[in-house]
């Protein structure tokens, strides 16, 4: 029997995240809400939504930690984003720093409230992480893609650093702390910023098959041994510049350490 907390669970990767843990019936999945209202899906009986959990919001990881606080937690996914576009000539102060505020800056608050809180406990193998994207890792950044969307890769590569931290931190509890790319999706969040039309091309997974891609890599592969370290659990199928970068082809199948 697993507790699994989901933070940013409403729609997107987070949704389909709820719904495959909570397939397991000995499993009980808590899911959170930007909304004061809890979302009509996904539900079941072992199901449990925590409202008004904003994350640009600096007081989010003692609301979070008072709504569990008799509760413990396995296994903690922080999937809340934020994506705007810019460009060298339109970049935009406010949607920077909302990127940044729920990428880096929240997910410090989040955990160490619930660590300190003991939610999630020392020593029994509770797991944390931290859902980024390729677009953080510096390294991959390359000409083909060009420059702009600052706040978004920058925040990315800013929550990379962040679990890193985090992963020192947390090494004598014993809890480990993962960042991940979980993949290229087809959600409502890429349809909005245009990149819809980069879908098929891009090898964009329908965010219910990377939900089950990451959750099988999370039980199954990651832990202490993997702690601090940046992953592609699907593969580089969706890293445009794989190829260009590190020389390989793009499409190699199975959990991939990504560079930073």
């Amino acid at each position: 029997m697993s507790s699994i907390l989901i933070v940013g669970a409403t729609r997107g990767l987070g949704a389909q995240l709820v719904r495959r843990y909570a397939s397991n019936p000995s499993n009980t999945v808590y899911g959170t809400s930007r909304s004061s209202s809890p979302p009509s899906s996904p539900s079941g009986p072992n199901i449990h939504w925590i409202p008004s959990i904003d994350l640009t919001h600096p007081e989010c990881g003692q609301t979070l930690s008072n709504a569990l606080s008799t509760k413990q937690i396995n296994t903690t996914i922080i999937t809340a984003g934020f994506f705007a576009t810019e460009t060298f000539d339109t970049p935009s102060w406010q949607d920077q720093v909302t990127m940044y505020t729920t990428s880096a800056i929240a997910p410090s608050f989040v955990v160490s409230s619930l660590v300190n809180s003991s939610i999630v406990p020392s020593d029994s193998n509770s797991k944390i992480i931290l859902v980024s994207s390729e677009s953080g890792s510096i390294t991959l950044r390359h000409p083909q893609e060009g420059g702009g969307n600052f706040g978004h890769h920058g925040s990315k590569a800013a929550s990379n650093m962040l679990g890193k931290l985090l992963s020192l931190d947390l090494a004598p509890k014993k809890i480990a702390v993962g960042i991940v790319h979980p993949s290229f999706m087809r959600t409502e969040m890429t349809k909005g910023v245009g990149f819809d039309k980069f879908w098929d091309d891009g090898g964009a997974l329908p965010p219910d098959e990377a939900a089950e891609i990451l959750a099988k890599w999370v039980d199954g592969t990651f832990g202490m041994q993997l702690t601090g370290q940046y992953w592609a659990p699907r593969g580089t199928r969706d890293i445009g510049t794989w190829d260009a970068v590190m020389g390989e082809k793009t499409g190699r199948e199975g959990p991939v350490q990504l560079p930073w």
